[in-house]
């Protein structure tokens, strides 16, 4: 099963870091959280990646290209200009690097890699988030609701839109609540091929366009995952991350 990330946002709102690189390269402990991502979904046997690239795409696949060739002990032989490899990568990743436009919207992104998906059933997520939700039960959560989209609802702070969901079945996104402690869009979803029918163009939405239609259908999922989430999406997210990776606690690795 492919795994779809976003990360082609601006990440304004995390401007002091994103000033010099994209958002998904923000660094957690020593390594951008998009690494911390793709180990994740790897721990459990997925391993094929597609990444949507928009701002500073150029970014992440230098590091991408580096992380593969050099994340190796070296012996350099300058007699010889020869390079041996003295601990090879047990990493069985796939990674294909898709340019999908600077300033093109959430959905518009995902539309651009209809052709790499259009088959099969796939994982979806944002490249800002980590999570310890358990990828297996949300898989055979879709299974059972025979949903297009099942998505991973957790509890967060209200300064995000919040779902309404009756009978595990999303039916529709309520603005900012500030009173309010509800469940919310964590990512983490799986999807039918059938989504590209409820995306049409770069500007499309998503969040607002294709899964709100697909919840006034009746045709998009929730897994309650009550469990650790976190998005970084200012830094001060990006500290408190930081903080959980130098506590040695760490409930997204394994």
């Amino acid at each position: 099963m492919k795994v779809v990330i976003i990360a082609g946002g601006y990440g304004t709102r995390i401007s002091e870091e994103t000033i010099t690189k994209p958002k998904p390269m923000v660094e957690i402990g020593n390594e951008p959280i998009l690494i911390h991502i793709l180990k994740y979904f790897s721990s459990f046997g997925f391993n094929d990646f597609v990444i949507a690239l928009g701002f500073k795409g150029d970014y992440i696949k230098s590091y991408m290209y580096d992380y593969m060739n050099l994340d190796n002990d070296l012996t350099l032989n300058f007699k010889s200009k020869t390079i041996k490899e003295l601990k090879k990568q047990n990493k069985n990743w796939n990674v294909t690097l898709i340019d999908t436009g600077q300033k093109t919207n959430t959905g518009g992104r995902l539309k651009r890699l209809e052709k790499f998906l259009k088959k099969d059933t796939f994982l979806f997520t944002y490249g800002d988030g980590v999570s310890d939700v358990d990828l297996n039960k949300l898989i055979s959560t879709h299974k059972r609701l025979k949903t297009l989209v099942t998505l991973t609802a957790v509890k967060a702070p209200p300064r995000f839109g919040n779902l309404k969901i009756y009978n595990n079945k999303i039916e529709k996104f309520t603005e900012k609540d500030q009173n309010a402690d509800e469940w919310i869009n964590g990512g983490f979803m799986v999807m039918e091929p059938e989504i590209f029918n409820f995306l049409k163009s770069d500007n499309d939405s998503l969040e607002f366009d294709a899964l709100e239609s697909l919840g006034k259908k009746k045709l998009l999922g929730s897994y309650k995952h009550s469990g650790f989430w976190k998005c970084m999406d200012s830094l001060k997210d990006k500290e408190i991350l930081n903080e959980i990776w130098n506590s040695k606690k760490v409930p997204w690795k394994k």
